[in-house]
């Protein structure tokens, strides 16, 4: 890459988790270079965020939509290429639009929207304009999980038969804090949006299970409960799964497994064998095969292509959220530079989730909870 990248953020700013992680994810590879931001939705606290990270105060926003006003009028070279958003859901929308008719290109947090009917609105905006839209799903970035994604398509385990995939955290396990602002946002329908647990955790396990198989979750059964009395939104939840390609499936997420700390499990199993990885473990994928031993692969050996792409140091040297994290943005930043000299820069191409993720996760998520809430028994995904 001859060039750094420019990148403006909306969210993120003081109290906020998931905004150091995209800045430290961004930075990793030298690639990007954090030019402006509205790091909060209220302004002086934007500004106050700004400030602290060294944001020069002509590019400091009291809000998105003033940025987005003064970022145009930039002369091009100057002028951001991206922004990351990495508000509550309810502000995914409204941000995604605007970065977009302003004419950036937009990565964002998952889930892409509040609810389906913004999910496919928006899939329409990034096919007008004709820019890009990643999104962060990040377990998909590592390098395990892309050399799971490869023996599947290679047919090593033979016909996919069963894929079951947990996502188990116990930090909601009793009620929430009215000063924890992560608990405070996800466990309301207004900024969180129809789901709780699944839609902050199932969403991901979804996307993984999809992504390894390379298939599509098509029929949902689900039960989603709320355990911690008074809470409006689910904070456990399991489903039974149909695939595409015949697999049957399990998802299981809780947010109130007392104990557990970000145990993301996936095990998937054809005719001829077996896979199984762990988030809390990323670097080891164990392949099970029929009447043979046991096989543990290790990040930075003898890999695919494909995992060695998204993989930064030898054999031995651990890569875990951060880098994963990282793959995405790096693998979103080139589909941007080939974007710019007139490339294919299609998220299959450049292996990142983009908009169509984005839709199909809403329209799961909402299954999920019309299948909770109905008596039929199976009903079908509709992106």
């Amino acid at each position: 890459m001859t060039k750094k990248l420019k990148m403006g953020m909306v969210g993120g700013g003081q109290g906020a988790f998931i905004g150091a992680v995209h800045r430290f994810a961004a930075a990793l590879d030298g690639e990007i270079e954090l030019v402006c931001g509205a790091f909060s939705s209220e302004p002086n606290k934007a500004l106050a965020s700004g400030k602290e990270l060294g944001i020069p105060d002509n590019r400091n926003y009291p809000g998105f939509q003033e940025m987005f006003a003064a970022e145009q009028r930039l002369p091009e070279n100057e002028r951001m290429d991206f922004v990351a958003i990495v508000t509550p859901n309810h502000m995914h929308f409204p941000v995604a639009c605007a970065a977009l008719e302003s004419g950036f290109h937009v990565i964002c947090d998952k889930p892409a929207t509040l609810n389906l009917g913004e999910a496919k609105e928006l899939s329409a905006i990034v096919a007008n304009t004709g820019l890009l839209f990643g999104l962060t799903h990040t377990y998909t970035g590592y390098p395990m999980v892309k050399e799971a994604r490869q023996i599947v398509a290679d047919g090593k385990l033979g016909n996919l038969r069963k894929v079951i995939v947990e996502y188990t955290q116990g930090w909601l396990t009793e009620a929430e804090d009215s000063n924890n602002k992560q608990a405070a946002w996800r466990t309301n329908p207004k900024t969180s949006g129809i789901s709780g647990c699944m839609g902050d955790i199932g969403s991901h396990a979804a996307n993984l299970a999809e992504y390894i198989s390379s298939e599509t979750i098509e029929q949902l059964c689900a039960e989603l409960t709320t355990f911690v009395p008074g809470r409006l939104l689910d904070d456990d939840g399991m489903a039974l799964m149909k695939m595409s390609g015949g697999i049957k499936g399990i998802l299981h997420a809780s947010q109130v497994a007392c104990g557990e700390e970000n145990n993301l499990t996936i095990r998937a199993y054809g005719d001829k064998g077996g896979l199984e990885w762990r988030q809390q473990e990323p670097n080891s994928l164990v392949l099970k095969w029929l009447n043979e031993p046991m096989q543990i692969m290790r990040t930075g050996g003898n890999n695919s292509a494909l995992a060695t792409a998204n993989t930064r140091t030898p054999m031995g040297h651990p890569e875990g959220y951060l880098e994963a994290f990282a793959n995405i943005y790096r693998n979103f930043v080139l589909a941007v530079q080939a974007h710019k000299l007139g490339k294919n820069s299609s998220p299959k191409a450049f292996d990142y989730p983009g908009i169509e993720d984005g839709v199909h996760g809403m329209a799961i998520i909402e299954s999920l909870v019309n299948s909770h809430n109905s008596n039929e028994k199976w009903l079908t995904v509709n992106s």
